[in-house]
């Protein structure tokens, strides 16, 4: 028997199959663009990314045929939502996270609802991003799809649907629509009724882990699966991400470098502190039953390190194209061992958590004519973990204690960067086998699932630990005071106009 996780991106999907013992056997990978016909508007062809997902399934499935699978777990991207019509076709585009047509609307409808009672039902503060905002702003510019939709699906219920089961939305997702009360779990109907939206038009709630229904029988056939394999809900991908790290009890967290840089943790009981709201920082439920996440981001993350290897690293590139090597651990080569001695600001991007400012700019600080180039890449990467360090000890004064972080990405594979957030962070950090953790954790689920186990008990079995870095004492001791100097950095620059 073997497990699928399925991972809704927003810019592709995967299908990856797992064997009992949580060995990776097939993959398959399909990729879609992102659509903007209006500035500030971000879209994905739902339609195409359902057909997507199915290819990838079919594909995956394929390369296996002597190890069937037998459930199916799905992990998707959070906020995006699909109008589905009473005929079960959609109506229309899903707007993703970085969508902001919706920015006026989440600051003038969250102050009329209550930034403080919007923030004790759902867990999280107003941002364009989530699913409540968009659902408005279509109430009010597109009525015809407001008042036909017979169902208003993210993307993992969506693929629920199109695979021909009643489609289910798993806790984790529910919480980022804003639409979901995180404690009793249930849709909120003060939130619903503010809106205007009935609980019909949106999908029955599920926690992690949970059979949703089996897979139709013609979607079975076309997709060369047997008649009889289960749908598991998933969650949102971070904290299915963070499962598949191996993030199973309290004290430890995902930390993610793609993209975004992301820390995921996991606690026990629902935080809902001033600081908190005050941070942006989210609490709702995690991918293990009866637990509590949140998740601190910052948007510009590993894009720092592509800008620089395009800017900068050019001969890098080269020679790698030359030699066959990585041109990223070729451009991190040139990091010196010590720390700097510049202070960086690593707002390329929105900032993320703890601001939320989109209007914001980097900044690079100390500059000499004896500065080299391997120490400004090393200033911009000291600025990202100490963005993420200012986002843990924002947590830790909430009571979210973390001492071990378990690193995923692309920033993974590098143990000189590992080593240097170590040391920012003054954490160890411990790799982990896995490369591919959303779509690990929501094929643990599944598992669970269909096997009647605890899904701790599946992970502990899974997720393989590869390497620990330990903080350098005296390299930490000396970020420990540059951190005081870091937390001021944005305050200050924020004043001046750029």
């Amino acid at each position: 028997m073997s497990y699928m996780g399925v991972d809704v991106g927003t810019t592709g999907c995967k299908a990856v199959i797992f064997d009992e013992r949580g060995k990776q056997i097939a993959s398959a990978y399909r990729e879609y663009p992102v659509l903007s016909p209006q500035e500030g508007f971000a879209e994905l062809d739902s339609r195409h990314v359902g057909d997507c997902c199915l290819e990838s399934i079919a594909e995956a499935t394929a390369v296996c045929p002597g190890d069937p699978v037998c459930a199916i777990g799905v992990s998707s991207q959070g906020e995006a939502f699909t109008a589905i019509g009473a005929d079960g076709a959609v109506m229309g585009n899903g707007m993703v996270s970085s969508d902001a047509r919706a920015s006026r609307i989440a600051v003038e409808w969250s102050e009329e609802f209550g930034r403080e009672r919007l923030y004790q039902i759902t867990g999280h503060t107003a941002h364009p991003m989530f699913s409540v905002f968009k659902l408005l702003w279509v109430r009010d510019n597109q009525p015809d799809v407001w008042s036909g939709a017979a169902k208003f699906l993210c993307y993992e219920d969506f693929l629920h649907h199109r695979l021909g089961v009643e489609p289910a939305i798993s806790w984790p997702l529910a919480g980022r629509t804003m639409l979901f009360d995180i404690r009793r779990h249930i849709w909120s109907q003060e939130i619903l009724e503010s809106i205007g939206l009935e609980e019909e038009h949106l999908s029955r709630v599920l926690p992690s882990g949970e059979i949703v229904g089996k897979v139709a029988a013609p979607a079975a056939f076309a997709l060369g699966l047997a008649d009889d394999v289960i749908v598991v809900t998933g969650g949102h991908d971070q904290p299915c991400g963070a499962l598949g790290a191996g993030v199973m009890q309290s004290g430890r967290s995902m930390y993610a470098t793609g993209t975004v840089e992301c820390l995921c943790p996991m606690f026990a009981e629902p935080v809902l502190s001033d600081s908190l709201m005050g941070s942006n920082l989210c609490t709702y439920d995690y991918t293990v039953r009866g637990k509590y996440t949140t998740v601190a981001f910052n948007l510009t993350g590993g894009n720092l390190l592509k800008w620089f290897r395009d800017e900068w690293g050019r001969g890098e590139v080269d020679e790698a194209r030359r030699t066959g090597s990585d041109p990223y651990a070729l451009v991190l080569d040139q990091m010196p061992e010590e720390p700097t001695r510049l202070m960086a600001l690593p707002y390329f991007t929105p900032s993320g958590t703890p601001y939320f400012d989109p209007d914001v700019s980097g900044a690079i600080l100390g500059l000499r004519l004896t500065t080299t180039r391997g120490e400004v890449l090393k200033a911009l990467l000291e600025g990202l973990s100490f963005e993420m360090r200012l986002n843990l000890d924002i947590m830790a004064r909430s009571g979210i204690a973390i001492d071990q972080l378990l690193a995923i990405g692309g920033g993974a594979k590098n143990r000189k960067w590992l080593q240097l957030k170590s040391d920012v962070m003054n954490k160890p950090i411990t790799t982990v086998a896995v490369t591919e953790a959303a779509c690990f954790g929501a094929a643990m689920l599944a598992c669970a699932a269909h096997q009647r186990e605890d899904v701790t008990a599946i992970a502990s079995g899974w997720v393989r630990e590869v390497d620990c870095i330990e903080p350098n004492p005296a390299r930490a001791a000396y970020y420990d005071e540059r951190f005081e100097k870091y937390v001021e950095l944005y305050p200050k620059l924020k004043r001046i106009e750029v």
